[in-house]
């Protein structure tokens, strides 16, 4: 359940064709977001693009499960749009904490990489739809932002390709062998995570993104020795029947990897 108070206000505009391969810039109170594109997509049929939040001093924006308290990021294609589907990937988020939550998020402006699967390799189109993310100071502000814009219009801007490179540039790297969550178990109300972290690491914090239907409490570490760690996190839901797949980011002193840990029965 969200904790902080929500502003009913959402931030509308008309979702008019953009002259360049990015959507208008839609402001709120707090900041502004837009999506921007670049080049073609490639063999697969997919265009990269990024979704691209400024936010004001001493505002924040949302992670992909923030936890306690939050709106995470949403973009729906319409029917017209050239894309048949978005993701969304996501930095390496932070641990904020206010008088009523603690949740994962951006205290700075950021950008989320997003690939649009288009029909054909090598193309573009029109991509349309509606953006909803939230930002807070001590209020959360919906931020619902409709968009259309020709990915092919300008391809090669060079501002736009360093806007979705940049971003694609922040993505946590794979897990490996020397850097991830090696195991996890159900232990008395808790989600305990085995992991293995740079030998060296002064520092280290671990994000879950848990499955529809399970909620789990902001994990905290317990233990650390010897490049190993363990981190604990609160059941706040029953378990779902059979095996459980949980998606993560785990960091240590300004590095990052992503993965997927599977808690069985």
């Amino acid at each position: 359940m969200l904790r902080t108070f929500v502003s009913l206000i959402c931030i509308l505009s008309p979702a008019l064709p953009a002259a360049a391969a990015s959507s208008t810039w839609v402001k709120s109170g707090g900041g502004a977001v837009r999506i921007v594109t670049s080049g073609l997509s490639d063999k697969e049929g997919l265009l990269r693009g990024a979704i691209e939040i400024r936010l004001e001093p001493g505002w924040k924006t949302y992670w992909r499960d923030p936890g306690e308290a939050g709106i995470p990021p949403r973009l729906h294609l319409s029917a017209a749009s050239d894309a048949s589907a978005a993701e969304l990937l996501f930095p390496p988020p932070e641990r904020i904490s206010n008088p009523y939550a603690t949740w994962a998020g951006y205290s700075r402006p950021v950008s989320f990489p997003v690939l649009f699967r288009l029909g054909t390799p090598r193309s573009a189109g029109i991509i349309e739809g509606t953006l909803f993310v939230g930002v807070c100071e001590t209020i959360c502000v919906p931020v619902e932002a409709p968009f259309s814009f020709d990915a092919g219009a300008d391809p090669d801007n060079p501002q736009d390709a360093m806007v979705v490179t940049a971003a694609f540039a922040e993505l946590p790297a794979p897990a490996s062998e020397d850097f991830r969550i090696s195991a996890v178990s159900q232990e008395e109300g808790h989600l305990v995570f085995q992991s293995r972290l740079p030998e060296d690491a002064a520092e280290a914090s671990l994000f879950l993104a848990a499955p529809e239907g399970l909620r789990v409490g902001p994990p905290e570490i317990v233990s650390k020795k010897d490049g190993a760690a363990t981190f604990s996190a609160s059941l706040l839901s029953p378990l779902p029947s059979g095996a459980v797949e949980i998606d993560y980011t785990l960091t240590a002193d300004g590095d990052a990897v992503a993965g997927t840990v599977t808690l069985r029965e």
